[in-house]
């Protein structure tokens, strides 16, 4: 499989917490977009059977940038054991990738 060098990374949050992982990352150009769907999550923490409204955010970005997106989405979320899931791109429109490296920082590959 092709490595492209892009990730789509998936975290979930609620209320004023989702926004400020949103605001980190756009902020510091480390995604290009950050799609917000309302789900129901449901999941046993502490031996207890949760459900829960969160909302689930698709980031794209660089593979590049994971380490700095993961530190940042652990700063700005409130739960003890976020989701942070990475999920590399293998292929994509050349046109959709070109527009996600024109709008993060550059790559420090090769620095």
């Amino acid at each position: 499989m092709a490595d492209t060098g892009f990730c789509m990374v998936l975290t979930t949050a609620q209320g004023e917490t989702g926004q400020k992982i949103i605001q980190a990352l756009l902020s510091k150009d480390l995604a290009a977009c950050v799609q917000v769907m309302p789900i129901k999550s449901h999941y046993v923490w502490q031996g207890v059977l949760r459900e829960e409204a969160e909302d689930l955010l698709i980031i794209k970005a660089k593979v590049a940038d994971w380490v700095e997106i993961e530190i940042e989405i652990r700063t700005a979320h409130d739960y003890d054991v976020p989701e942070i899931l990475r999920f590399d791109v293998d292929a994509g429109a050349k046109s959709y990738l070109d527009w996600i490296t024109a709008v993060t920082r550059p790559s420090l590959r090769g620095a």
